[in-house]
C-alpha cells in the first residue's frame, strides 16, 4: 500500500545517496579531475567565473553535486569563493581529504541549506541528470532562491531525447541509480519556467567511444534593475 503522506522525493534521494556512497572510492579514483583538459569545459568554467565576478563580486558559488571536488577546486583556482554540496557523505569525505583547504557539505539540491539570495553562482555539472522530471522544477526553484539577483547557473548534462537509464551495478557495487537524459531545448524550457533567463547553450557531439553528446546551459537570475 502506498503511504499518502510519503515524500515523493525521498526514495530517489536515498537511492542516489546510498549508490554514490557505495561507489565513491572507485569513482573518485577514476575521476580525480573528470573535466581533464577538455577545452570546452575549461572555457565554460572560465566564462562562468568571469560573469559571476562581474555580476556579484565576491559572492560565494555553490558546486552542487560536487562529488570528488575537482570542479570546486577549479572554480577556486579561477578566483571564485566556491564550496561543494553533495548528497553522498562518502563523496564529501573524499572531497575534503583531496581538497582540505576547501569547504564541502552534505546536502540535497532539492532543499539547499543556503540562505536566500546569497550566492553569485550555482554550478551543477552532470548532477541534475539524477533528478526525475517531476522534481526538476523544484530543484531549479531552489537554485533561483539561493542566487542573488543577476547571479548565474551553469548546468552540464548528457544530451538525449527522453532517455531514462536505471543502473543496478557499477564498479562491482550493487546500486540503484537513475539517469534522466534531456535535450537542450527541454532544459531551456525548465530554466525559463524557473525564471532563469537562458544566456547561452553549447553542445558537444559524442567523441570516440562516447554514446551521448554533452550539453551545457548557462542561465541568469534577473537583476533588480
Amino acid at each position: 500500500m502506498t503511504d499518502p503522506n510519503a515524500d515523493p522525493a525521498a526514495d530517489f534521494i536515498e537511492a542516489t545517496r546510498s549508490s554514490y556512497d557505495a561507489i565513491a572510492p572507485a569513482y573518485s579514483a577514476e575521476h580525480p579531475d573528470g573535466l581533464g583538459e577538455g577545452p570546452v569545459e575549461t572555457g565554460l568554467l572560465t566564462a562562468f567565473a568571469e560573469l559571476v565576478r562581474t555580476a556579484s563580486g565576491e559572492a560565494p558559488v555553490a558546486d552542487v553535486g560536487s562529488g570528488p571536488g575537482y570542479v570546486t577546486a577549479r572554480l577556486n583556482a579561477l578566483g571564485l569563493p566556491a564550496f561543494g554540496i553533495d548528497i553522498s557523505p562518502h563523496m564529501v569525505a573524499l572531497a575534503r581529504e583531496a581538497h582540505p583547504q576547501l569547504r564541502f557539505q552534505v546536502g540535497s539540491m532539492t532543499s539547499l541549506d543556503v540562505p536566500d539570495a546569497t550566492l553569485g553562482g550555482v554550478i551543477a555539472l552532470y548532477s541534475t541528470i539524477h533528478i526525475p522530471d517531476a522534481q526538476l522544477p523544484g530543484v531549479l526553484a531552489e537554485f533561483h532562491r539561493v542566487l542573488r539577483p543577476g547571479g548565474y547557473v551553469l548546468l552540464a548534462f548528457q544530451a538525449s531525447d527522453g532517455e531514462h537509464i536505471h543502473m543496478t551495478e557499477r564498479y562491482g557495487q550493487d546500486i540503484s541509480l537513475d539517469y534522466y537524459f534531456r535535450t537542450p531545448a527541454e532544459i531551456a524550457t525548465f530554466l525559463t519556467e524557473a525564471d532563469l533567463s537562458l544566456y547561452a547553450q553549447t553542445r558537444v557531439e559524442p567523441q570516440g567511444q562516447q554514446k551521448w553528446g554533452r550539453a551545457f546551459a548557462l542561465a541568469q537570475k534577473p537583476s533588480l534593475d
